[in-house]
Formats: structure tokens, C-alpha cells, sequence
């Protein structure tokens, strides 16, 4: 049903503004993490979700997909790059630069996977506001979608499951 609701938000959005540039941004924090070292591998649950984040992303064509140099962002990420065979790109999130991030993804749709205390923040540098705080520990299906249109800048999140 999500599903099918964030498929009619984008459909009309694109209907509304026709033909024109539209950059379409969907953020997720990584899946279930096995333990609380410093870089571990997904846990069952996480490798579940990860195939869930693959079904649910299955009917959009990414230009890119950006994650964290983790295993359990990769992890989380793999099921969808290999699926797709699109170029993934690792970033680090306090190296990002959200003005050139912009331009160099402008008119495109990227996917970026990162953590409980950076996607929010980079979601929020995109739409200019801070709107979103920090994603709980124990929270792993947020969905945030931002999507930008010459001056306008949409922003919405999704709990899934």
C-alpha cells in the first residue's frame, strides 16, 4: 500500500510539472546491524530488510546510488546495485558538500543509504530546514523521499514496516 502511495505522489508530481528537470532524492538508514562493533556485518534481519528495500526499490531506475563505506551500508545496499547493475558510490557524509552534491545529481534520481545520525542531517542541508531529527537506534524503515523542482523543494517520510 506504501508502495502504491509513494508511486502516486511521484506520478502526479510528474504530471504537475510536465517535462521539466526534477531531482529525485530517497534516503534509508542502514539495515539491522548483527552487533554494536565498530564495523559490523548485517544481522538475519538486516539481510531480510535489505531484500525488502530491493522489492520495494524494484520499479525505480536509480542513476546512482550513494553509501557509506560499511559493511552494513553496503550490505544493505548490495541487493539493489547488483540487481540493477548501477554504479555505486561511496561518500562520507562529513565530507559531503550539499550544493555540489546537488548540482552533480540534478535531474536525476539517486538512492542514498547512510546511519541513524546522518541521513536526517543530510535530508535536512538538502531541503534548507531543519525538519528531521535523528533516526532512533532501534529504527531501521524510514523512508525519506525529497524531491526538488526548479525552486521547490517536496519533502516527505515514510515508516515502513
Amino acid at each position: 500500500m506504501k508502495k502504491l502511495l509513494v508511486f502516486l505522489f511521484l506520478f502526479g508530481f510528474q504530471i504537475h510539472f510536465g517535462q521539466n528537470k526534477t531531482t529525485q532524492y530517497y534516503f534509508i538508514r542502514h539495515a539491522e546491524k548483527a552487533d554494536s562493533s565498530k564495523n559490523p556485518d548485517l544481522s538475519e534481519k538486516g539481510l531480510e530488510r535489505a531484500q525488502e528495500w530491493k522489492a520495494f526499490f524494484s520499479e525505480i531506475n536509480f542513476d546512482a546510488v550513494y553509501s557509506t563505506d560499511f559493511k552494513r551500508t553496503l550490505q544493505t545496499i548490495n541487493p539493489i546495485v547488483s540487481e540493477n547493475g548501477k554504479l555505486l558510490k561511496t561518500y562520507n557524509p562529513q565530507l559531503v558538500d550539499i550544493e555540489t552534491f546537488k548540482k552533480e545529481t540534478m535531474g536525476k534520481t539517486i538512492l542514498i543509504v547512510g546511519h541513524s545520525n546522518t541521513i536526517s542531517k543530510m535530508v535536512n542541508q538538502i531541503i534548507k530546514e531543519n525538519k528531521y531529527g535523528d533516526i532512533a537506534e532501534n529504527q531501521f524503515g524510514n523512508l525519506y523521499i525529497v524531491t526538488l523542482f526548479e525552486n521547490q523543494i517536496l519533502s516527505q517520510l515514510l515508516h515502513l514496516k
